[in-house]
């Protein structure tokens, strides 16, 4: 009896630590050893991602839908994300509502000369607020970091009279010409992530240099401005962005000859589209005849930037990660 009342115990023991090991194999399972391991923790993290992701595509996909979408598919209620009937015609009438070829060589050029020269002037000043010695550096840094927070319509009237008595006004040089001298759009923002970058390289490089006996040009162009290649790219695609879409200083300074696709995007109410003339009115962003040509109108403008993103985004994710904006 003693016998098998111990095997029973022993049964009833062996079951309760084999349930115990279960359970606790089912929660490091579903739980994981860190916060992140496990499956629950998974599947929320896709879940919210997803989400996420779905808030940003769901304009680009609106976009796509509505500018293939014919007139009478945008009138029914019942036609949804998928038109019953793909219509090229709204594409030809932002075409030629937008005057796509002009107004995107007006854009690309104030853009891609732009970013190159904002990279160059701004690594300069970058280099030279992080590296050199000399009188005012403090100074100039604090002027710096005052241009990067005072709203631009503070500064807009000034800069409009400067440059109508230059004779700059409708012309590219209200924008070449700042962005040369690091003025550009945000340049007070690329100049802190180019100081930020040289700030966190060795001295060690400069000692080397200056002991061969390189001058301190020689110093930035061989050796500093190599390294700060991934800083260079982040820099050059974010003033390529931001000067593409620009539109209120575009709008006060370029907006006769000289006009970029934000400006004439604005205007593509008033171009004729299918023979009516469209008008601003209280109801003029709901009117279906011009839903669809605006649609394709900013799908043309938007993708010149995402081709670019797409192509340089391995680059560009690595240039954040490099650069000194994760200072």
């Amino acid at each position: 009896m003693k016998l098998e009342e111990a095997v029973k115990r022993w049964k009833l023991e062996a079951g309760s630590v084999l349930s115990g090991r279960k359970a606790q194999h089912w929660k490091r399972y579903a739980l994981g050893q860190n916060v992140n391991d496990g499956w629950i923790a998974k599947i929320s993290i896709v879940l919210l991602l997803t989400v996420i992701a779905f808030l940003y595509v769901k304009p680009i996909i609106y976009m796509a839908s509505t500018s293939l979408k014919s007139l009478a598919d945008l009138i029914d209620p019942v036609v949804g994300v998928i038109p019953r009937n793909v219509d090229p015609q709204n594409f030809v009438d932002a075409w030629n509502g937008l005057v796509y070829p002009q107004s995107f060589a007006s854009t690309l050029t104030i853009a891609l000369f732009g970013s190159v020269f904002q990279v160059i002037s701004c690594a300069i000043t970058g280099y030279a607020l992080a590296r050199l010695q000399f009188p005012g550096k403090n100074v100039f840094f604090f002027l710096t970091i005052v241009t990067f927070l005072v709203p631009p319509q503070i500064t807009i009237v000034p800069l409009y009279m400067i440059y109508q008595k230059l004779g700059w006004l409708h012309t590219p040089f209200v924008f070449l010409v700042p962005a040369l001298l690091g003025q550009g759009l945000r340049g007070a923002l690329f100049v802190i992530i180019f100081r930020q970058f040289f700030l966190s390289q060795p001295k060690a490089l400069e000692e080397a240099a200056k002991m061969d006996g390189a001058s301190a040009f020689r110093l930035f162009f061989r050796i500093m401005l190599p390294l700060a290649s991934a800083s260079c790219l982040v820099v050059f695609l974010f003033s390529f962005i931001w000067y593409w879409n620009m539109y209120y200083e575009a709008t006060l300074l370029l907006s006769k000859g000289f006009t970029p696709l934000s400006i004439r995007l604005s205007a593509l109410e008033m171009q004729l589209i299918g023979n009516q003339s469209l008008t601003f009115g209280a109801d003029a962003g709901k009117d279906p005849i011009a839903e669809g040509p605006k649609m394709a109108a900013a799908f043309l403008i938007i993708l010149p930037p995402l081709i670019v993103y797409m192509i340089a985004q391995r680059w560009f994710t690595e240039g954040i990660e490099r650069s000194g904006m994760v200072e």
